[in-house]
């Protein structure tokens, strides 16, 4: 669950999103700035998390009462050694702010940490990660809540979809491309999986607002709908002219999460009651029209 250590909303000091030049570190950039909030992004090529020194680099960026935004990964992470990778990136994070007087340290987790469950899951469910890309990101957390003693707020969003998705990943990312280029949107199996998806907006704006209220412990960043990937395939295919057609593949193993993850989103309703989270068809509809997010009618 979340908590406010701030009775109202309050601009820090100073914002630095470790990772801003990624998906979900830009777009937390922007929300920051389109608030006033005082910004400075970090990317990769300033400071290399894997490299030798990197700690020391981090931190002689740092001021004290900064709030510190960590979205940097290499994700999805698919198997052992991006795991060991990511979590070596967690802890020179973790070296570079240990012992420093942070105001407040915001992290980018994921839903894949908790188990499935047919039940919609809250910020209260299981953490039993089934996959490494789910193993890292609470072995992340873990190691955070180890050498951070102040403010710890962990968002854990579902499937993000926006026009600067750099992965193109099975969903309205990769279909909305697909269709735009003119070609077949491919399913796999009937494309029968129901999955929540969330804008990479109302990620932005949900970091923001946990920000202003320097929050700590755990929200879920979801729609709170659940929608299978035929009927977004369908969907998408809709909002292009010539209309392409849709496909279906054979499917290979399982279905993830056994084709069915609800979430329950009341969490973020409790949390800020004036949060207004976009419905999919109003957000993957609005991508679809203006991938760059631009305004453009």
């Amino acid at each position: 669950m979340l908590s406010h250590n701030l009775s109202t909303s309050k601009k820090p000091t100073r914002a630095v999103v470790l990772g801003s030049a990624g998906f979900v570190g830009g777009a937390c950039m922007s929300s920051l700035k389109a608030s006033g909030v005082e910004t400075v992004g970090i990317s990769r090529s300033e400071v290399d998390l894997l490299a030798a020194g990197g700690a020391s680099n981090l931190r002689s960026r740092l001021r004290p009462d900064d709030t510190l935004v960590f979205t940097s990964a290499r994700a999805p992470c698919k198997n052992a050694a991006m795991l060991v990778e990511n979590v070596r990136m967690a802890e020179t994070v973790g070296a570079a702010i240990s012992g420093f007087p942070l105001s407040h340290l915001v992290y980018v987790s994921s839903d894949a940490v908790y188990r499935d469950s047919s039940a919609p899951l809250t910020e209260e469910s299981c953490a039993e990660p089934a996959s490494p890309h789910g193993a890292m990101h609470l072995a992340r957390e873990v190691l955070l809540k180890s050498e951070y003693q102040g403010p710890l707020g962990i968002l854990r969003p579902t499937l993000i979809y926006g026009g600067a998705d750099p992965h193109n990943g099975y969903g309205p990312n990769r279909f909305r491309r697909l269709a735009a280029d003119g070609k077949p949107i491919a399913l796999f199996g009937n494309g029968e999986e129901r999955r929540d998806h969330v804008s990479v907006d109302d990620v932005a704006g949900l970091l923001t607002a946990m920000i202003m209220r320097r929050s700590s412990g755990v929200l879920n960043a979801v729609s709170g709908e659940v929608v299978s990937f035929r009927e977004l395939a369908e969907f998408v295919a809709e909002q292009f002219s010539p209309r392409v057609p849709i496909t279906v593949t054979p499917r290979v193993g399982e279905m993830p999460h056994g084709g069915f993850r609800p979430f329950d989103a009341s969490g973020i309703r409790r949390a800020f009651p004036d949060f207004r989270v976009t419905a999919w068809r109003e957000g993957i509809g609005a991508t679809c029209r203006d991938p760059a997010g631009l305004g453009n009618p």
